[in-house]
């Protein structure tokens, strides 16, 4: 398989999983969070205010608010995440919009609408962090801040940038009740996130083996675009009788695609090895509790 090919291919995933995660992140808020008075706390928790106090489509109000945030990921992580995240972005934004007028909204029982939105949310959010982009708003200060702190989780990162949402929720609410199913929609959100990108233990990740003429370049492009370490390990091949290095890195589960393409863009007969990390700890992840 050649480079374009593998580049049609990414960017062909790219597209299914932001489609796919902008749709489901669009119905929880046009069926379960915005019918119900709940704002699921970031950009889409303030548009979702204005939406209740002068009648401004949430989705417009989402990229009107995206626009400053959009600057500040690319100076960070470059023009090619400013990329991915206005196209994620616009995408979630015209979905809400899109849907709002031919989807039901639920409003019966209030705690499973906040239930249904942070499982809906949730998994539209994980789908676009697997594959490099966000939805704008606190999504792209929760990477920010994971990129400097890899050991926080983005789940719990989005979780405490979205309390200040919450916080203006019951003063344009007028009540506690709404601002509390907002909780429980975001905890929800984010426990379903951590568990798509880094399975039911956070501590849980893969380990990929890489054997390749262009070790070092490899090595190089890993460091930089993924921000992850490696260790060389001595080997010799089995039927060539040759010396060679193996290339072991530890990774978050969200970052084996992008490993995997960046590999084989360097080298498309590289041979790689991918296998699961039960568990993972010290510099870039968990660290050990003492006891």
């Amino acid at each position: 398989m050649n480079i374009t090919a593998l580049n049609r291919k990414s960017l062909l995933l790219d597209g299914i999983f932001f489609l796919a995660g902008s749709i489901l992140y669009a119905l929880s808020v046009d069926v379960f969070t915005a019918p119900n008075n709940i704002a699921p706390g970031g950009l889409t928790g303030i548009g979702t205010l204005l939406n209740f106090l002068f009648g401004m489509p949430i989705g417009t109000a989402v990229l009107i608010l995206n626009i400053p945030l959009f600057l500040w990921g690319a100076i960070e992580f470059g023009w090619k995440f400013l990329g991915k995240t206005v196209v994620s972005t616009v995408l979630v934004s015209v979905m809400i919009d899109l849907l709002a007028p031919f989807v039901p909204a639920y409003t019966g029982d209030k705690m499973l609408a906040s239930l249904f939105g942070g499982i809906f949310s949730g998994a539209g959010l994980a789908l676009v962090f697997i594959r490099g982009g966000t939805t704008g708003g606190t999504d792209i200060i929760a990477r920010l801040l994971n990129r400097r702190h890899p050991a926080l989780s983005m789940g719990k990162l989005i979780l405490l940038t979205d309390m200040l949402v919450i916080a203006a929720a019951a003063l344009v609410y007028g009540n506690l009740e709404s601002p509390l199913y907002a909780v429980i929609s975001i905890f929800v959100s984010t426990r379903l996130i951590d568990m798509l990108i880094y399975g039911t233990s956070l501590g849980a990740g893969k380990m990929m083996f890489i054997i390749s003429g262009k070790n070092e370049e490899i090595a190089k492009a890993i460091l930089t675009g993924i921000s992850r370490g490696l260790t060389k390990i001595r080997a010799t091949g089995g039927y060539s009788n040759e010396e060679s290095e193996i290339l072991l890195c530890a990774l978050r589960r969200n970052e084996v695609y992008k490993t995997y393409e960046l590999v084989r863009k360097i080298d498309p007969k590289a041979f790689i090895i991918v296998g699961e990390a039960g568990e993972i700890t010290g510099e870039g992840f968990a660290h050990l509790k003492k006891s």
